[in-house]
């Protein structure tokens, strides 16, 4: 018998290896993550995230079903695609876990969140802000004469773009619900 040898510096990729290549490339993907609605059970999944330093850029959780007593977090994270499929496989483990989805990768999902702003201003200032809230259909929930809160609700990158407009204008503080977000379709 003759052994097969390969030269170095040779590719290591063959025509029969074709299974698939996982990149480098950082994406952020959103996790909808069924789970008992109990004391602690938030704690484990957050110390998974932390334990690893992996990042959480949104986090929301309620409880969605009162009778079987289970919540749903939403994490939105950032990771190559082998975290990210570390990160659900872990989160699987987690014995008050139920079930876990990553929406960015099941297909078509619906993503919105909620946010206050608080511009402080006057004169154009003031009618400016109040023509960018129109534009971004943002609504006054509180008025004074120094100041606007407004409520906006909508994607992550629109909330951003208005609170970049607003900036200048005299933003002086920001609340945010974090990512809402459900699968398209009849699933």
């Amino acid at each position: 018998m003759s052994a097969l040898k390969i030269k170095k510096g040779s590719s290591s990729h063959s025509a029969y290896n074709l299974r698939p290549t996982f990149s480098d490339v950082e994406e952020r993907h959103t996790l909808a993550v069924l789970v008992e609605n109990e004391p602690g059970v938030l704690a484990r999944v957050i110390g998974l995230f932390s334990g690893r330093g992996y990042n959480i850029d949104s986090l929301t959780v309620a409880e969605v079903d009162h009778l079987g007593h289970r919540s749903r977090i939403t994490i939105v994270t950032r990771g190559t695609p082998q975290i990210i499929e570390q990160i659900k496989a872990q989160l699987g483990r987690i014995v008050d876990v139920h079930e876990v989805h990553d929406l960015t990768v099941e297909g078509a999902s619906v993503e919105r969140e909620l946010a206050l702003l608080k511009v402080a201003g006057s004169g154009d200032h003031r009618v400016e802000a109040l023509r960018l809230a129109d534009i971004f259909r943002a609504r006054v929930v509180d008025s004074t004469l120094s100041s606007f809160v407004f409520e906006i609700t909508g994607t992550p990158e629109k909330i951003d773009a208005l609170a970049e407009l607003m900036r200048p204008l005299g933003l002086t503080e920001i609340a945010r619900t974090g990512v809402a977000a459900l699968a398209r379709g009849g699933k």
